[in-house]
C-alpha cells in the first residue's frame, strides 16, 4: 500500500465526541473532517460498528477516515451502544434499537454546522450490514451507501446457517461477540464511571448463541433487517463489494439483480478484508474509488462513476490447492448488467461416477437411472477450512483428495478447452436417504493433471429444508426427492487437460453441524444433474486490463508490538481412541498504542471435536481473552463457550469472566438445552 499525506483538505479530528439519543443514552464518536469544514460545510460519511474504534479497530481506521476526510468528507467512526466507549449494553445483533440508533446518528450529524446536511454510510461486514440496513429505512439524509463482506438474507447467507445446516460458524461468531460485547470502556475516555458502564454490560449479557439457537428456522427474527424481504425498500445508490474467498460471496450478485437505483457491484479474489487490503491480492485503489462514489452521490460531481460495466468480478485462474495465497492469479472482467447476457447455463447429467456432456438447460432430466449410495464419515470436512475465510491464520480449504475418499465423485473427461465461469453452480439431485434427518454437501474442485484438487466453490443442504427453510418435514427414509443445492457464486477458470469434479458427501465436519444419524444417500443418475454458469471465453472482458489505481491510504497510527502473535490450524487424530480435532488459534499477540499509551492483547482458541463416526459426539467450543492496560488500569475479560449435542438438543455450557489487575470481579456460567428442530 502507498501511504499519501498529500491530500486536498487539511484536516482535524475529534476521539471522543458523544451523540446522545432519545432514550438518554449517549454513543461515542471519532470525527475526522476539513479544517475548513467551520466555514464550509461538507457532508458526513458514518461507519457504525461495535469493535472499539479507540484501540482494537484504530490501526485500520487511521489509514481509511483520515484518507477520506482529506478529500472533503467529515467521517465519522461511532462505537455501537453497549461498545468500546458508548453507554449502554449490546444484546444482540441488529435489533431495532441498534438501528433506530444509526437513524438518530445520522439526523444528528445532518444537523452539525460543518454538516451540508448530506450524509452516506460505508462498512465492512457488521457496517456494511448497518449501512445496507439503515438505508432500507429511508433515512432523509441518507445518500448514498458502500458497503463491503455483507449479506442481505440474515438466515440463507449469514454465519449462522446455510442451506438450513447449522454452521460452526455461528458458534465461533457468538464467542467473537460475547468477548467483545463485555470489555469495557476506557476511564481515560470516559472517565469514573468506566467501572460502572462495565459491570452493566457484564450483567445484562448472555451468549448470542443462545438465542441464534432458538431460531433454527427461518422466522421473523431472520426476517428482521433482512433486505431480501423488500428490496424495494432501499432507493438510494448502493456501492456494493466483496471476495471470492470471503463466506459473503453471493449478495453482490443478488443486489445488482433485484434493486432498482444506481448500483455498481465489485468481487476480487479476497478474504473477509476492505478490497484496499485486500487478501489473497491483488489489493486494489478502493479508497480512491470510495472517493469519486461519494464526490458522485454527495457532492454531484459529474465524475463518469457510473460509466462501465454494473459488476466488475475477478476471473481466477486455476491454482494448487493451498490454506493461504498472497496472490490469485487472474484477470478483471466486466458485465453489463446482472443477470449478464454473457453467462449461458450448461446443465450436465450426473452418470456412473462421471459427469456427462451439456445438456440445453431447460431440458427435463430423464427419470430413472441406477443408484449410487454414499454414507460419509464425519473426517469429510476437516480440510474445509473456514466459512468465512480471514486468512489469518491460513483458512482455506486445502487438496480435496482425502475428502473425497469419503464422498461420491463425479468428474468431467479432461477439459480440451479452457472453461470459464462466473456465478453461482448448482445441483439437482434425484436422491432418497436412510434417516429423516440429512444433509448434503455439495463441492466444485479444479482437478489438475497429477490430481490435486482445489475446491472452487460448496453448497450445502439440509435435506429436511429442502422446500422450504421455514417450514421444514422430515424425510421418509427410501422415499424418492428431488432437491437443488446451490452453491457459492464464484468465478473460475478450468484449464485445458484439467477436470471438473463434484462431490458429494453427507458430512461436513467441522464446518457445518452433522445430522443426529449418519444417513446413507441414494443419488440416481441421469435425473441428477449439475448447471454451471458458463462464461464462454470468447466473450469480451469489458474492462481495461488494470481498472484500478494502487491501494492508498493515509499512514497508519503507531503502534509497538509487545509479545508476538501466535497463528495455529491442526487437524489431529487419535488412532487409539479415534479422536479427531480441529484446533485453530489467533492470538494477535499484546500491541501498545504509542499515542494513548495503552496495551490490548486479544487471544481466541477454537476447537472442534469428533469421536469416530459418532454424529452426537461431536462438540465445538471457543475461548477469549481480552485484555486492556495503562499505568495503574489493568483488566481482562476471559469468555468460554462450549457447543455440544444428542440426537435430540443442544446443550450450550458457557462462562464468564472479568478481571482487575489478578482479581476476579465478576463471574457467571450458563447451562442451557435447546431442543433440536430436524436439525
Amino acid at each position: 500500500m502507498r501511504y499519501v499525506t498529500n491530500l486536498p483538505y487539511e484536516t482535524k479530528e475529534e476521539e471522543h465526541v458523544t451523540i446522545p439519543m432519545s432514550d438518554g443514552v449517549r454513543l461515542s464518536a471519532h470525527i475526522w473532517r476539513p479544517t475548513s469544514s467551520d466555514q464550509e460545510p461538507v457532508p458526513a460519511v458514518l461507519e457504525y460498528i461495535p469493535y472499539r474504534k479507540r484501540d482494537l479497530t484504530a490501526v485500520r481506521d487511521s489509514i481509511h477516515h483520515p484518507y477520506l476526510a482529506g478529500h472533503g468528507y467529515a467521517c465519522v467512526r461511532v462505537d455501537l451502544r453497549g461498545t468500546g466507549d458508548s453507554e449502554g449494553v449490546l444484546r444482540d445483533e441488529y435489533l431495532e434499537r441498534e438501528q433506530a440508533d444509526a437513524e438518530e446518528v445520522l439526523a444528528w450529524l445532518a444537523e452539525q454546522p460543518w454538516c451540508d446536511g448530506g450524509t452516506g454510510m460505508m462498512g465492512i461486514s457488521w457496517g456494511a450490514f448497518a449501512a445496507l440496513q439503515v438505508a432500507a429505512r429511508r433515512p432523509p439524509s441518507l445518500k448514498a451507501i458502500a458497503i463491503a463482506s455483507f449479506t442481505d438474507d440474515r438466515h440463507a447467507d449469514d454465519m449462522h446457517y446455510m442451506g438450513g445446516a447449522l454452521l460452526s460458524d455461528n458458534l465461533a461468531e457468538a464467542g467473537t461477540m460475547f468477548a467483545y460485547g463485555t470489555c469495557p470502556p476506557d476511564p481515560s475516555v470516559v472517565g469514573e464511571r468506566w467501572r460502572e458502564m462495565w459491570h452493566e454490560r457484564l450483567e445484562n449479557t448472555e451468549p448470542w448463541v443462545l438465542e441464534w439457537l432458538r431460531h433454527q428456522r427461518r422466522d421473523d427474527y431472520w426476517r428482521h433487517a433482512s433486505v431480501c424481504e423488500d428490496y424495494t425498500s432501499v432507493q438510494c445508490p448502493v456501492l456494493a463489494s466483496s471476495g471470492w474467498a470471503d463466506g459473503y460471496s453471493n449478495a453482490v450478485t443478488r443486489l445488482l439483480g433485484n434493486l432498482d437505483v444506481p448500483r455498481k457491484g465489485l468481487i476480487g479474489p479476497w478474504s473477509h478484508k476492505f478490497p484496499h487490503l485486500g487478501e489473497p491480492g491483488p489489493a486494489i485503489g478502493y479508497l480512491q474509488e470510495l472517493v469519486r462514489w461519494w464526490d458522485h452521490w454527495l457532492k454531484g460531481v459529474d465524475n463518469g462513476v457510473m460509466d462501465g460495466p454494473m459488476l466488475l468480478a475477478w476471473m481466477q485462474d486455476s491454482v494448487p490447492p493451498s490454506t493461504s495465497y498472497e496472490e490469485r492469479p487472474g484477470r478483471w472482467v466486466g458485465e453489463p448488467h446482472w443477470p449478464s447476457p454473457h453467462i449461458r447455463p450448461e446443465t450436465h447429467p450426473l452418470t456412473r461416477h462421471t459427469i456427462g456432456p451439456a445438456q440445453d438447460a431447460t431440458a427435463v432430466p430423464s427419470e430413472g437411472g441406477a443408484a449410487m449410495t454414499v454414507r460419509s464419515p464425519l473426517s469429510v470436512g476437516q480440510f474445509a477450512g473456514k466459512w468465512a475465510s480471514y486468512n489469518a491464520p491460513p483458512d482455506l480449504p486445502y487438496d480435496q483428495r482425502e475428502e473425497d475418499g469419503g464422498s461420491l465423485v463425479f468428474d468431467s473427461e479432461p477439459l480440451t478447452e479452457p472453461v470459464e465461469i462466473l456465478g453461482s453452480p448448482s445441483v439437482e439431485l434425484d436422491l432418497s436417504v436412510s434417516e429423516p434427518v440429512a444433509l448434503v454437501a455439495a463441492r466444485l474442485s479444479d482437478v489438475s493433471p497429477d490430481g490435486a484438487a482445489t475446491r472452487v466453490s460448496y453448497g450445502i443442504l439440509n435435506l429436511t429444508r429442502r422446500d422450504s427453510t421455514e417450514s421444514p418435514e422430515p424425510l421418509e427414509p427410501g422415499r424418492r426427492y428431488r432437491a437443488t443445492i446451490p452453491l457459492n457464486g464464484v468465478a473460475q477458470v478450468f484449464p485445458p487437460g484439467h477436470r471438473i469434479r463434484l462431490s458429494l458427501s453427507t458430512s461436513y465436519w467441522p464446518l457445518a453441524w452433522p445430522a443426529p444419524k449418519p444417513a446413507l444417500l441414494s443419488v440416481h443418475e441421469h435425473s441428477s444433474t449439475l448447471t454451471l454458469p458458463v462464461r464462454p471465453v470468447e466473450e469480451p472482458d469489458e474492462v481495461p486490463s488494470s481498472p484500478f489505481g494502487e491501494p492508498e491510504g493515509t499512514p497508519p497510527l503507531a503502534m509497538t508490538q509487545v509479545t508476538p502473535p501466535e497463528e495455529r490450524w491442526e487437524v489431529k487424530r487419535d488412532l487409539i481412541d479415534y479422536r479427531s480435532e480441529l484446533d485453530i488459534v489467533k492470538d494477535r499477540g499484546t500491541v501498545r498504542f504509542e499515542d494513548i499509551g495503552l496495551e490490548a492483547g486479544r487471544r481466541a482458541r477454537e476447537r472442534y471435536t469428533a469421536v469416530a463416526d459418532d454424529f452426537t459426539s461431536v462438540g465445538g467450543e471457543t475461548t477469549w481473552t481480552m485484555r486492556f492496560r495503562r499505568d495503574d488500569w489493568d483488566v481482562r475479560v476471559v469468555t468460554h463457550t462450549r457447543l455440544t449435542c444428542d440426537e435430540t438438543d443442544f446443550f450450550v455450557d458457557a462462562t464468564l469472566d472479568a478481571y482487575e489487575a489478578d482479581r476476579r470481579v465478576f463471574s457467571r456460567t450458563w447451562n442451557e438445552k435447546v431442543a433440536r428442530d430436524l436439525l
